[in-house]
């Protein structure tokens, strides 16, 4: 392990110095996924810090997931997992939510939705459908004045669109952006008549060009679908 750590020169912020050369570590994979760090001990002693700087930044590595500190065991460098990421973008997101952001949202929505629609066409599974079908199914039954269910349905078949990409990364990226659809739509779509409609008629078309592997059509109809947000957007700036 002496090679994978040096000392740090205290004229450095310390906690911040150690937990940069950890994460390193971790980075180029001269630590990997299960393996046990060090002591708290040793790990002052290769440092050379003391062991309050040590264990700040421990804390932080853990709680940002990047190791796992197990009572009576040791560190362990953690698996990182799909779900870590999102969800640390969720949190962003929500924080950061204010009207400036949907038309970034929609302009992000504009670039990938249709390509990620063209992908979900030529491979999405028989599963895939299922979910599709049954978001559009809810949404229909959805009673009209429960926008925050009609929101919530929308938002999962957005989502379902893009695991039927079957790309983790489409996952990773789009998933955050979902969450706050349902926030946007409560916002931009009050009292819009007749938008319940038009809403199951474009998701039922995005889903028969995906259950027929029509990529073009797929693409097309969520083009379609994405254009009339912004539509719907300019509407409310007017108000």
């Amino acid at each position: 392990m002496d090679e994978i750590f040096e000392k740090i020169g205290s004229a450095q912020t310390l906690s911040q110095k150690i937990e940069r050369r950890i994460e390193e570590a971790i980075r180029q994979k001269k630590l990997l996924v299960g393996a046990k760090l060090p002591s708290e001990r040793e790990l002052c002693e290769m440092f050379a810090v003391s062991r309050t700087a040590l264990r700040e930044a421990l804390r932080r590595l853990s709680a940002r997931g990047l190791i796992e500190i197990k009572k009576g065991s040791g560190m362990y460098v953690s698996e990182l997992k799909i779900k870590d990421a999102i969800d640390s973008l969720n949190l962003y997101y929500d924080l950061s939510f204010d009207s400036n952001l949907i038309p970034q949202i929609i302009e992000v929505r504009r670039v990938f939705e249709p390509e990620i629609a063209r992908m979900a066409a030529n491979n999405r599974r028989d599963k895939d459908l299922d979910l599709l079908l049954k978001n559009i199914s809810d949404l229909e039954d959805c009673d009209p004045d429960n926008t925050q269910m009609e929101a919530d349905i929308i938002n999962k078949f957005h989502l379902n669109v893009a695991k039927a990409s079957c790309n983790p990364i489409v996952i990773i990226t789009m998933e955050p952006i979902y969450s706050l659809l349902p926030r946007m739509r409560n916002l931009i779509y009050a009292n819009v008549d007749g938008e319940k409609d038009f809403t199951i008629k474009a998701h039922r078309t995005i889903y028969e060009a995906i259950r027929d592997k029509d990529a073009d059509k797929a693409f097309e109809a969520m083009v379609g679908q994405i254009n009339r947000t912004l539509e719907i957007y300019t509407q409310y700036l007017k108000k």
